[in-house]
């Protein structure tokens, strides 16, 4: 069984203790975090969907590959591999005096 570090965003750190970082082991992705949410209840509610599959708002990165572009949660864990947890980020354009409307960029420009 290899021995991982899952490096943990802030919005889920109330469940893990306040920690970024969680050693956890597993052959697969998806074994590191289970065994992780048998230790920190309610983190793989924010992880895994009803059919224990990945929400689609949360990515999960090997080293620097998505997981998704990989073997999903069967990618297999070298030990002292590092797994991120990246929560999807939505927010506004933040444009002074641009509007985003539809899929469309609407502004004041000539």
């Amino acid at each position: 069984m290899s021995q991982a570090t899952v490096r943990i965003p802030t919005p889920l750190r109330p469940l893990t203790g306040g920690s970024d970082e969680v050693a956890a082991a597993g052959h697969t992705v998806g074994e590191v975090l289970l065994e992780l949410g048998g230790r920190h209840t309610g983190f793989l509610d924010r992880i895994l969907d009803g059919q224990g599959k990945l929400r689609n708002f949360v990515n999960v990165y090997l080293g620097e590959a998505n997981v998704r572009s990989l073997n999903g949660l069967d990618s297999e864990v070298a030990d002292g591999a590092v797994i991120h947890i990246v929560p999807a980020v939505a927010g506004g354009c933040g444009l002074r005096g641009v509007s985003v409307v539809g899929v469309g960029v609407v502004g004041d420009r000539p």
